[in-house]
């Protein structure tokens, strides 16, 4: 080999070799570049799973949880990034007799506000909002003083409620239920009526779906997009949710699902959808319980938010209850050492529902009903099978209770 050869392989390895140490400390860190993130997420091998490798275990306790105790719904678990278990069982329309199937899509009530947290983190992440703006920098006939973004996400706000305020300016001037309010309307009766809040912005932690109205209303005036719309292009496409979309009565005369809610633990109460089907942001997605496990994966891969504006999000906001529990930005928080479970619960119109993502341990529970009773407060076998801690309230009666007032 010439002189000349040598020098420009020597060259050439060189670059290699600078080229690869240049790359490695952002890969080590767990940063995705561009290009990574442009990358869709494999989601048929996500969603892959073969019934006959099912965990026997869980399937024993969801069929005794149906038989037992009216479990009607559909569940997913995931462990370490694969499926070991899901099943649909009961039905979605009792009326007419038609089956659940796993690809089912369910009205996710509050499971909603995860995503429109991670919607407002994007537009922060993005520099379009702060935590710190007040509403009324937005809407300026709003009638609340000091109610910021950062309030607005960890329900510390102090508003109102507005599902009640609303149904009863309803009631009390005879308007038509089966037309779907907007956002836009309920920020208007807010403005015009002025309803009294419950505290002062920042007083305590008081659980609220007016909280997230209000977020999804801002999405809507910040990025000029319906709601539904910015969902779609921002949170659902990029992890490849196929089967979810936000659908409000404001919209569509028909909500285009067939998975129905059934109210009061029987099926004789089957809900009609109406005007309070409108508003969205605090409810509104219709998902799957595979759609929610990609939303997991997208999370983790960071598709959607980088890993430290995550993590934010997973901070406690509140004081803690029963020194376990407590609300960040659109998540619950169970915290015990070495411990981290992320989670929402949901409960509206005849459908509950409970997703759960053990931050640790790498363990996904998703489990959607449509037959609201009891049921999911029955679930400690399954977290004991599952390795994660008992996330239920009532389980615990330790040190932590705070009283704010």
């Amino acid at each position: 080999m010439s002189l000349l050869k040598q020098c420009l392989l020597s060259f050439t390895l060189s670059l290699l070799v600078l080229t690869s140490c240049s790359s490695d400390p952002k890969k080590a860190g767990g940063l995705l570049d561009d290009e990574e993130k442009r990358k869709p997420l494999d989601t048929t091998a996500l969603l892959a799973y073969n019934p006959k490798k099912a965990d026997r275990r869980i399937d024993d306790f969801i069929k005794n949880l149906h038989k037992t105790r009216g479990f009607n719904g559909n569940i997913l678990v995931a462990k370490n990034g694969k499926i070991i278990y899901q099943n649909a069982l009961g039905w979605a329309d009792y009326l007419h007799r038609d089956s659940l199937k796993i690809n089912s899509r369910f009205e996710m009530a509050s499971v909603t506000k995860t995503m429109t947290g991670t919607a407002i983190m994007m537009l922060i992440e993005q520099g379009k909002i702060k935590l710190t703006q007040d509403v009324r920098e937005f809407f300026p006939d709003f009638p609340y003083e000091g109610v910021t973004i950062k309030l607005l996400l960890t329900h510390r706000s102090g508003m109102m409620n507005y599902v009640y305020f609303v149904d009863g300016v309803y009631r009390k001037e005879h308007r038509v239920q089966k037309v779907g309010l907007s956002n836009a309307d309920a920020m208007a009766l807010i403005a015009q009526y002025k309803p009294p809040r419950f505290n002062v912005p920042d007083k305590r932690f008081l659980y609220n779906n007016s909280n997230y109205m209000v977020l999804a209303s801002i999405i809507e005036k910040v990025t000029k997009m319906p709601y539904a719309q910015f969902m779609k292009a921002n949170v659902f496409k990029p992890a490849g949710m196929a089967h979810t979309d936000v659908y409000s009565k404001a919209t569509y005369d028909k909500i285009p699902v067939d998975v129905v809610g059934h109210d009061r633990g029987s099926w004789r109460y089957s809900v009609v959808q109406n005007f309070l089907d409108g508003p969205v942001g605090d409810k509104g997605i219709y998902s799957t319980v595979g759609d929610l496990w990609l939303f997991d994966r997208a999370l983790r891969a960071g598709k959607l938010l980088k890993q430290a504006t995550m993590d934010t999000a997973y901070v406690a906001r509140n004081p803690w209850i029963k020194g376990h529990f407590n609300y960040g930005y659109g998540w619950r928080i169970f915290e015990a050492p070495g411990q981290k479970v992320v989670y929402h619960t949901g409960w509206w119109h005849g459908f509950r529902h409970i997703y759960l993502r053990d931050m640790k341990h790498d363990v996904v529970i998703v489990l959607l009903t449509n037959l609201s009773n009891g049921s999911l407060l029955k679930l400690d076998d399954l977290f004991n099978i599952t390795g994660m801690p008992v996330v239920r309230k009532s389980a615990y009666t330790g040190n932590g209770d705070t009283n704010e007032d």
